[in-house]
């Protein structure tokens, strides 16, 4: 028995470089102030923060099931997406929606929806029954540090690193 609905992703990242004081202009100008600003902000593994992977981040999601089928009532959807291979597909929710999806109504652009925090769309009018419901859309995960210290590491003047940054999606 599974302990989550949902599979839970771990990251862990090296940075090479991240730069102080202006002096690295390909690292990103104060890119440590900028990744110690979201750690405290966080407070450590207390908050959470979007994190877009760059190899994972966008996809055809379909809508609730695998495509949504709309029934004339319901006018709020989940983006979910699809993984896997023949017989071993599944779908798990999207966890964070970014920017705004492309969706389809019966293979027709949809009317005017609303895209909601989280992994939600609502439609202003309902899908017709039995109207197949798809969406591609860009997608972060929510996460959260798996420690509540980081350290940091000057290897010369300005240009530090961090040797591992961990973190988890959290349940959606």
């Amino acid at each position: 028995m599974p302990f989550y609905a949902v599979t839970l992703y771990e990251f862990e990242l090296t940075i090479d470089g991240l730069d102080s004081a202006g002096a690295f202009p390909g690292l990103g100008v104060n890119s440590l102030q900028a990744l110690m600003g979201l750690y405290l902000q966080c407070q450590g593994q207390a908050g959470t923060f979007l994190y877009v992977d760059p190899t994972d981040n966008t996809q055809a999601a379909f809508i609730s099931t695998t495509p949504a089928t709309g029934d004339g009532v319901n006018t709020v959807f989940a983006l979910n997406r699809t993984l896997g291979i023949g017989a071993n597909i599944e779908t798990e929710p999207v966890s964070w929606i970014t920017g705004t999806p492309v969706v389809h109504d019966n293979g027709v652009a949809a009317g005017a929806f609303a895209v909601n925090a989280g992994n939600t769309i609502t439609f202003t009018t309902a899908p017709a029954s039995g109207h197949a419901i798809t969406a591609t859309c860009a997608y972060a995960f929510n996460c959260r540090f798996l420690d509540d210290q980081m350290d940091f590491e000057e290897i010369m003047n300005g240009l530090w690193q961090v040797q591992s940054l961990k973190f988890r999606s959290v349940r959606p």
